[in-house]
């Protein structure tokens, strides 16, 4: 029977070049010219650290976050940014979690989205991967389109397909 899984995963070596790009190019921008700038990246918890003076750098450094890691192909969605922003002296901090892995509770969602949508398949939750089976590769090519068209706030790959 044909399947393919659902996985969440981040791929740390192309997230460690994205966070040297950003950096590179925030200490070649003349707006952050003599300003205290730190980005670090925990790679065993996989947080994220950024330290700057002000809200309004901190905005301009997420946005150049985000738009690097996407050039390197990296999905957006993969930075959980709900956390606020808080004061330490006379630098504005943020701790900026980096999403690896499906939660329980939106593989559920998924699994949900996948059974309400009428597509002749089965899904079953395995750790943090979703593994996905039906009799034509059609279907589980529906599944993958209505997947992507779901919005669920994680990035999604979708891998080992076999038929």
């Amino acid at each position: 029977m044909p399947s393919f899984d659902i996985v969440s995963k981040v791929d740390l070596q192309t997230l460690d070049n994205a966070i040297n790009t950003v950096k590179k190019e925030i200490t070649n921008r003349f707006d952050f010219k003599d300003s205290h700038v730190g980005i670090e990246l925990n790679k065993k918890d996989l947080v994220l650290n950024l330290e700057v003076d002000s809200d309004m750098k901190l905005n301009q450094v997420i946005d150049v976050l985000i738009s690097r890691s996407m050039r390197q192909g990296l999905d957006a969605a993969i930075y959980d940014l709900s956390k606020e922003h808080y004061q330490s002296g006379k630098v504005v901090k943020k701790e900026v979690p980096v999403r690896n892995g499906i939660k329980q509770e939106d593989a559920k969602k998924i699994v949900k989205m996948i059974k309400d949508s009428g597509v002749k398949v089965q899904a079953a939750i395995m750790d943090d991967i979703i593994r996905v089976t039906g009799k034509k590769i059609d279907d589980l090519q529906d599944v993958i389109q209505k997947c992507k068209e779901g919005n669920f706030g994680i990035a999604l790959q979708y891998v080992n397909m076999k038929s």
